[in-house]
């Protein structure tokens, strides 16, 4: 199921986006993306579980996506998650399918790595991939952002956002790792 915004709420993020740019002359540009949804078994989509026990069916996934000024920043926001655990969370090159988060592809890197899969940090790291790891509350809820120095060129952007079962690795050899993809959501970057 996927939430729509009331139409005030998307007056308002127009009229920030208009607000925004107004103050930051011809240099700025601004693009918002939002979508959230309830993760299916299944489906249509736009949002998965492949595991449920990790992310169970009903959980809430959103995604808002804003480019400003050469930067892009990303917000992930979870609710019916596991409580008081750490799920890595990337952009990803694909969109999600129902039937594995191996159809979402490798994580999105601005400057791609020539090797796959990439574990060199100097491709597989948080300025040049989206890393949102996000740890939930007691109540299962959690909320992770990220900021980037780049924008997503217009004929090459990410297309979803995999939730992953372990937090995001660092180092040498494993970097950008965060083990199995037991949920994904298509997102319109």
């Amino acid at each position: 199921m996927i939430h729509t915004r009331s139409l005030a709420s998307i007056a308002l993020l127009g009229a920030t986006a208009v607000a925004l740019t107004a103050c930051g002359g011809e240099q700025s540009r601004t693009a918002v993306t939002e979508v959230t949804a309830t993760v299916a078994r299944g489906g249509d989509g736009p949002a998965f579980t492949y595991d449920p026990k990790l992310v169970p069916v009903g959980a809430t996934v959103a995604v808002t996506d804003a480019e400003q000024d050469g930067s892009t920043v990303t917000t992930l926001r979870v609710t019916g998650l596991l409580p008081n655990r750490t799920y890595g969370a990337h952009a990803h090159a694909k969109p999600c399918t129902a039937a594995s988060g191996a159809d979402a592809g490798p994580h999105y890197q601005f400057s791609e790595d020539p090797v796959t899969p990439s574990v060199d940090p100097s491709y597989a790291n948080p300025m040049n991939e989206i890393w949102l790891d996000v740890t939930t509350d007691a109540n299962g809820a959690g909320e992770s952002t990220a900021t980037v120095p780049w924008v997503f060129p217009d004929d090459r952007r990410a297309e979803s956002v995999v939730l992953h079962q372990k937090p995001t690795a660092t180092h040498a050899g494993h970097a950008g790792t965060a083990g199995g993809r037991p949920g994904c959501i298509t997102v319109g970057f």
